[in-house]
């Protein structure tokens, strides 16, 4: 089966400036980070989710094939890439964590995220591609030839350093093994005072850095960083059209928060985004995936695209967690895993006052909306 994600990659570097592709990617790693919590809240009974009910959701998005890359831990890949062969037949190329930096450690009561991040890999490469250490020629072919690494630099030279070394290690061994990766970077998670006053430009600058000492056949596929703005974005996606920009998701927030984060970083040059935690936290995952997905396409604002959720939910008789005028808001911007954020809040007023409308009015009008679509 091809995969989707291969195919808008070739499309982009063919044409950077013309090609309308655009990569999606679901993010359900949060067992590397977050432990019990990593599965998140079922919206209906209120309780935690077990990981099988975890990796539930995953099944699902994987058969509903609208997204591009499913991220899984190790082990989660291992059940469904190698075991279940749930990839062999989708366009969804199955992506690892293939490191978990200290500052993703996120244990209840743990302190490790407010210190500086030291690097830390809990998988091989082997062990991603087939479940072993040592593992033959054809079973190297069993897992997943794709994995998120992930950095958080701190401007203190005796963490970063550190940082890029085994980052240096990582991409040597990974081009020997033929295996694939794409970059994360984080913003720094515990500068003290040596904090970049332009974080932005601190986070390209190292990127470009970092990668202009690498040769095609090492780099990363496309790079996950935060949203620090249509200036910031702008810079580095001009700086080198080749360098495939992609957005990471952040907290979970309102339906808005990710519809108009998506919306605007497609806009600002972004090729990809990565969405973890507003995924699994929202109301339902697979109407809620199949609205970024419409966004993504240029098929719906991200105004609509709210609206209609709703009406989708109400279709569905699953209450939403928030009012529709409280859900078009936007609230938080975060750019470290660990949650530290900086909180806004701007109404992005509807075009039509929802407050004033019956029930039916609102399910009539989304239905519309959807035929339309």
């Amino acid at each position: 089966m091809q995969k989707s994600l291969d195919v808008k990659l070739a499309n982009i570097r063919r044409d950077p400036s013309g090609a309308k592709d655009f990569i999606l990617a679901d993010a359900k790693d949060a067992d590397m980070a977050s432990g019990l919590a990593a599965t998140g809240i079922d919206p209906v009974t209120g309780k935690r989710r077990t990981l099988a009910e975890y990796r539930d959701q995953m099944r699902a998005i994987i058969r509903q094939g609208l997204v591009d890359i499913v991220l899984m831990s190790a082990s989660t890949s291992e059940l469904l890439t190698i075991k279940e062969r749930l990839f062999e037949d989708s366009p969804i190329t199955p992506a690892v964590r293939a490191n978990d930096t200290t500052d993703i450690h996120l244990p209840a009561g743990g302190t490790y995220s407010s210190e500086p991040s030291r690097p830390f890999r809990s998988a091989a490469i082997e062990q991603i591609q087939s479940g072993k250490v040592n593992p033959n020629a054809s079973e190297r072919n069993l897992g997943s030839d794709l994995g998120l690494y992930s950095i958080t630099p701190n401007n203190r030279l005796e963490f970063d350093y550190a940082t890029l070394q085994a980052y240096k290690e990582f991409r040597i061994e990974a081009e020997a093994k033929g295996f694939r990766h794409f970059l994360e970077v984080f913003d720094p998670n515990a500068c003290a005072e040596k904090c970049p006053a332009d974080l932005g430009r601190f986070i390209n600058d190292l990127i470009c850095r970092i990668l202009a000492g690498v040769p095609s056949s090492g780099r990363p596929i496309f790079l996950k960083i935060a949203y620090h703005g249509p200036a910031a974005l702008e810079d580095l996606v001009t700086y080198d059209p080749q360098l495939v920009v992609g957005i990471l998701g952040g907290s979970s927030g309102t339906t808005y928060d990710a519809f108009k984060l998506l919306e605007d970083v497609k806009k600002h040059g972004a090729r990809a985004a990565l969405f973890g935690r507003k995924i699994n936290n929202s109301e339902h995952q697979l109407t809620f995936v199949r609205f970024l997905h419409l966004i993504a396409n240029a098929q719906i604002s991200a105004e609509e695209a709210v609206k209609a959720y709703h009406g989708e939910l109400h279709k569905l008789g699953i209450k939403p967690y928030r009012s529709l005028n409280d859900d078009i808001q936007l609230t938080t911007q975060v750019s470290s895993y660990a949650g530290s954020f900086v909180k806004k809040t701007v109404i992005a007023k509807p075009s039509i006052d929802f407050s004033k409308m019956s029930s039916a009015e609102k399910v009539a009008r989304a239905r519309e909306r959807i035929r339309n679509l």
